[in-house]
C-alpha cells in the first residue's frame, strides 16, 4: 500500500513536517528597497494604480514592510497554516495569509508575533483580523490586517502553503515583492520588481521637481 506523504499530510491537518528553515534571507533579493524607502502609493502609481491590497492597513502608525512573500491560504477563522509557515518560512520573508477576509477571529496575536520575531519574519499581512494591538507594536513585527477583534482563532486547518492567494483582491504568488506602510500594502509580481522600482524613482524625481515648483509660488493681489 503506498504511504502517504507527510507534507501533504502536514497541510491537511495542520501538523508542521519539517524544523524551521534558517538559510537566511533570499539572496536574490538583496537589492529590493528596504521597508520605508519607498512609498506605497508611488509604487502603486508605477503601476498604473494596481496592486494595493484593498482594505488591508497597518496596525499601528510607523508600521513598514519590504519583502518576499511566503503564503498562506486557510479557511475563515482558523490560523493552523500560519503555524505551520513557520516551520518553512525563511527570515526576512513576509507571510502573507488569505484568510478569507474574515473579521471575526483574529488569526494572530501577541504570542504569534512574538514567535515571527524570534524567527526574523520580515512582516505579516492578513486578509482577516488581528487582536493585542498595544503588544503588537510593542513586540515590533510590522502587522497589516483588515480588522481587529478580540476572539481567537480556530487551529483545525485546513490550510495550504506555497500557493497564489488572494489578499485584498490581490493575486500574491509565492516570491512576490510585498512593501507596505501607512498608506496600506502594494504586491508587485516578483519579475517585474526591477522595472517597477525604476519607475517608482522617476516617479519621485518628477514629484520632486513639482514640489519645487511649488514652493516657488507667492499669492496674488
Amino acid at each position: 500500500m503506498p504511504q502517504p506523504d507527510p507534507q501533504q499530510q502536514a497541510e491537511t491537518a495542520g501538523s508542521p513536517a519539517a524544523g524551521p528553515v534558517d538559510a537566511g534571507p533570499d539572496p536574490r533579493h538583496a537589492a529590493w528597497p528596504a521597508a520605508g524607502e519607498l512609498p506605497v502609493a508611488t509604487i502603486s502609481d508605477a503601476m498604473e494604480r494596481f496592486g494595493v491590497a484593498d482594505g488591508i492597513r497597518p496596525l499601528w502608525r510607523g508600521a513598514a514592510l519590504s519583502g518576499r512573500a511566503f503564503t498562506v491560504w486557510t479557511r475563515p477563522g482558523d490560523n493552523a497554516g500560519l503555524h505551520a509557515a513557520f516551520e518553512q518560512i525563511r527570515r526576512g520573508e513576509i507571510l502573507v495569509v488569505s484568510g478569507g477576509g474574515d473579521e471575526t477571529r483574529a488569526l494572530i496575536g501577541e504570542l504569534v508575533a512574538e514567535k515571527a520575531l524570534a524567527l526574523g519574519v520580515g512582516g505579516i499581512v492578513l486578509d482577516a483580523a488581528a487582536r493585542d494591538v498595544v503588544e503588537l507594536e510593542r513586540v515590533g513585527v510590522p502587522v497589516f490586517a483588515r480588522a481587529v477583534t478580540p476572539a481567537g482563532p480556530w487551529k483545525t486547518g485546513p490550510y495550504r502553503l506555497g500557493e497564489t492567494v488572494a489578499v485584498g483582491g490581490v493575486a500574491v504568488a509565492p516570491g512576490d515583492w510585498v512593501v507596505g506602510d501607512d498608506d496600506g500594502v502594494a504586491i508587485v509580481p516578483a519579475g517585474r520588481v526591477d522595472d517597477v522600482v525604476a519607475a517608482t524613482h522617476e516617479l519621485l524625481r518628477g514629484e520632486g521637481e513639482r514640489r519645487e515648483a511649488n514652493r516657488r509660488l507667492v499669492p496674488r493681489g
